[in-house]
């Protein structure tokens, strides 16, 4: 069992958490239930889900939610990517938040290897 809160991966995921919340804050009411919602618990699910597995009790079900944290890792890069593409989400915003997904991606993906 790890202690989540100490592991750095789980920390930058909690930071990205925060500054996709404050992206999407700015996005169409009427997206409010469509894709804000989608990316905020797309964002949310990844440090969730290290925690949870942290507190597994084995390395198999810890890399088992690290999969699921990477898997929706690249869930919230689709779903910003496509926010872009409406226009909810500027070039300058969506390259700050994608390079600070793209490092918990291989945080992530480093950490399973492990």
């Amino acid at each position: 069992m790890h202690n989540f809160k100490e592991l750095i991966i789980w920390k930058e995921a909690m930071e990205l958490a925060k500054a996709v919340y404050k992206a999407t804050s700015t996005f169409p009411a009427n997206e409010k239930f469509g894709l804000t919602s989608q990316v905020n618990r797309s964002v949310v699910s990844i440090p969730s889900n290290i925690a949870e597995g942290a507190g597994r009790g084995s390395d198999k079900e810890f890399n088992h939610f690290l999969s699921i944290a990477l898997g929706s890792a690249f869930e919230l890069e689709t779903q910003l990517l496509l926010a872009q593409s409406f226009g909810f989400i500027g070039n300058d915003k969506l390259n700050e938040l994608l390079a600070q997904l793209r490092k918990i991606q291989r945080m992530i993906d480093g950490f399973k290897k492990k």
